[in-house]
């Protein structure tokens, strides 16, 4: 697209906008009686005007039926997750039997890494992407050390090369190649949190695969925000939080997706829980354990309804917008911001704002990451003042993710011009 830096461009954009009307599902916060620019999506999601009907139908149920609620209720709670598959496994590009809503991220991790990082004396070795976001950094200590390894020998960490910000797929392959004999698991981002950069699922797959390892990924930037295609990439595990990009509410439940090569594999190591029991019998209160042979047999307790309430209530508007629709939207949001901020830079060479995420659409989603001139921190605070939400994250990076359902393109210019003022 050939873009403009113009107020009248940027509203004739909108005015084209085939999902522009998903904006009023949404309640937008308000910065001295004027709406935000809300761009921190990808740190917690808008509410969808839906949740509160929909949390309240389960109060309702509650109040109304009791214990009854789990047959009786409008939407039974014995068999409520079952309702999400259908809708995830478009949102991650999976089958819905390899798909499952559970627990947290982090929760889902540790059980996904019990059952695919078996490691043995020679090949105990996890792969992963420098500065992967804390807790999967946790979780991957703490199992090596479950195992009785040590992380700093186990863990091996691809860096970007010096003055670089981002981790060339090269450089991914390289340390997969040097390391197959002695590999276990790779386990990458599949959105760099700081940087936005959207790995190459694929090609880490299939280079895991080929050393002998397993492919695992931690989708919480990517989940609702890119394309994923989890089935056909032959992914062997994933797991993401829900209140990012899809709009589930603060500490919203999480999903999880294990290939139905696995899946089926019931006698796979794993922690194991009452809810992940064979269904027919699961009743009888029997010992040993009989998995269900789907992505529901990492189940360990059951459904949290009110807040698979909320998550309904945005997956509803998923499936009428379309991941086709939305990813198409991101690129020109993104593509957009890029283009503005690099008009700026040809008028400030001695000064550029300095983009982290990658230029090309198919290694990003909506966020754009920056490097501002100066104190960077003194203009994130400006942005703050001047009714525009951002993210800053330590050391110096702004972060800001213009989302398709509900950010619009007059956004994003207007977005630009408070930067380009504060900065100038």
């Amino acid at each position: 697209m050939i873009y403009e830096n113009s107020l009248e461009f940027a509203k004739h954009l909108d005015h084209l906008d085939p999902l522009k009307h998903f904006r009023n599902r949404f309640h937008i916060p308000r910065h001295n009686r004027t709406e935000w620019i809300y761009f921190t999506g990808n740190s917690l999601g808008l509410q969808p005007k839906t949740v509160k009907s929909y949390v309240n139908q389960e109060l309702e149920d509650w109040a109304q039926l009791g214990v009854e609620g789990h047959f009786e209720a409008m939407n039974p709670w014995f068999p409520y997750h079952e309702i999400f598959p259908e809708q995830l496994s478009k949102i991650v590009g999976c089958l819905p039997h390899e798909v499952v809503v559970m627990n947290q991220l982090t929760i889902n991790l540790h059980l996904q890494m019990i059952s695919f990082y078996r490691p043995t004396p020679k090949k105990y070795k996890i792969i992963c992407e420098a500065k992967a976001f804390p807790s999967d950094q946790y979780a991957m200590e703490s199992q090596v050390r479950l195992h009785g390894f040590d992380p700093t020998d186990a863990i091996v960490e691809v860096k970007p090369k010096d003055g670089e910000h981002l981790i060339q797929t090269e450089d991914i392959m390289q340390a997969i190649e040097s390391h197959k004999s002695e590999l276990a698991l790779v386990l990458f981002g599949g959105v760099n949190y700081y940087t936005g950069q959207f790995f190459n699922i694929e090609a880490i797959t299939q280079a895991a695969h080929a050393a002998g390892a397993f492919a695992g990924f931690d989708l919480a930037h990517a989940a609702g925000n890119v394309m994923l295609k989890l089935h056909d990439w032959n992914v062997d595990f994933a797991c993401w939080c829900s209140y990012k990009y899809l709009n589930s509410g603060p500490g919203g439940v999480a999903g999880a997706y294990i290939h139905e090569s696995h899946a089926k594999n019931t006698g796979l190591p794993r922690l194991a829980g009452w809810w992940g029991y064979t269904k027919e019998t699961r009743f009888k209160m029997e010992k040993g354990f009989e998995a269900i042979p789907t992505a529901e047999g990492w189940q360990v307790s059951n459904a949290p309804i009110l807040s698979m309430a909320a998550h309904k209530a945005s997956l509803d508007i998923f499936d009428e917008a379309g991941m086709d629709a939305l990813a198409e939207k991101t690129a020109i949001l993104a593509g957009f911001l890029f283009y503005l901020v690099d008009e700026f830079n040809l008028a400030h060479q001695n000064q550029p704002i300095e983009l982290i995420t990658p230029g090309s659409e198919n290694e990003r989603g909506c966020q754009v990451s920056m490097l501002v001139p100066g104190n960077g921190k003194h203009v994130f605070d400006s942005l703050l003042k001047q009714g525009v939400m951002a993210d800053w994250r330590e050391p110096n990076a702004i972060r800001v993710a213009p989302v398709p359902l509900y950010n619009t393109f007059e956004e994003v210019w207007h977005f630009s011009s408070i930067l380009k003022k504060i900065v100038s």
